[in-house]
């Protein structure tokens, strides 16, 4: 074999992993092609699927399609790594931090953020764009009648009564390492008089019916405002934090004028509060999450194209 014909074949070789690296950590968009956004199986992911593509179809004009049925985040993580999708809707620091970078816990929501962004952009070419607002994390809920009670505001207050309560959880959390109930014991040097594993969904109506005194429940659930709780705060920063944020593909960044600015728009604008919301509207009011991102939007002047929001 000649000399220039080895020099043509190795500058082939060159020319072929270049062009599959580049495919690699950033996936082709054909042209006029709809952008896939990750929802997911839950009323606030796929209320927020809807929400992201509803921004990004007004200010970019580009179609967008929502995928619905990525059931974990390990899976939403992958579909985004294959190319699948192009945009994670709503993704939570802590969740990711532990399930998909592999790395301790952190409760700082500040230092969670900042971990994550830093660790995607390295590993896997994407960028957390800034977070809505809200926070989808453990929290321990009462009744109205039982915080007046006994003056309860934090976790901490619980602490010269809690031999006298009965606790309702979810399944996992007994033998969660971490942020589970032994951690929970050594961070408030405290335990419950009962322990009552169950599904998620049975602790709020639970502790309304007044089968449970104190449930460990999720911040952002509709049903703490349908059941008028009180959420008890998490005064020693136990629980890790869990901050909802956009997950966006590098390569999709840059070729999408105009989609990093019509996502942001939602910068700090949704609370925990408004979550709770619009997750009631879904589950209590049997609104299409579609329909509730919607009128979100909507009644909040989003596709107003002057001025900010």
């Amino acid at each position: 074999m000649s000399k220039r014909i080895k020099q043509f074949l190795a500058g082939l070789v060159i020319l072929v992993v270049l062009v599959l690296g580049y495919f690699t950590i950033m996936p082709p968009k054909v042209a006029n092609q709809p952008l896939n956004v990750a929802g997911g199986i839950t009323s606030e992911t796929q209320t927020m699927g809807s929400m992201v593509a509803d921004m990004i179809e007004h200010y970019t004009h580009q179609p967008v399609h929502v995928t619905n049925n990525l059931a974990t985040v390990t899976i939403n993580h992958q579909a985004m790594l294959n190319g699948d999708t192009q945009v994670s809707a709503v993704r939570y620091t802590g969740e990711d931090l532990t399930t998909t970078l592999g790395l301790p816990a952190e409760q700082n929501p500040d230092r969670a953020y900042q971990t994550v962004k830093k660790e995607f952009a390295r590993r896997y070419h994407q960028t957390w764009l800034p977070r809505y607002g809200f926070a989808n994390k453990y929290v321990f809920l009462v009744r109205k009648d039982t915080a007046k009670k006994y003056h309860l505001k934090t976790i901490s207050d619980m602490q010269h009564l809690a031999d006298k309560l009965s606790l309702g959880v979810d399944t996992a959390w007994v033998t969660r390492k971490g942020d589970g109930y032994e951690g929970f014991k050594q961070a408030y040097g405290y335990r419950f008089k009962d322990i009552h594993p169950m599904q998620i969904g049975l602790v709020y109506s639970a502790v309304a019916a007044k089968k449970m005194d104190v449930v460990l429940g999720y911040t952002t659930d509709g049903r703490i405002g349908s059941y008028d709780l009180v959420m008890l705060k998490d005064d020693r920063h136990f629980f890790p934090a869990y901050d909802a944020a956009p997950v966006v593909n590098n390569a999709t960044l840059k070729m999408t004028p105009g989609l990093e600015q019509a996502i942001e728009r939602l910068r700090g604008t949704i609370s925990t509060h408004q979550m709770q919301k619009l997750n009631y509207e879904v589950d209590n009011n049997l609104k299409e999450p579609s329909v509730v991102a919607k009128e979100f939007l909507e009644e909040h002047n989003y596709f107003e194209d002057q001025g900010e929001q």
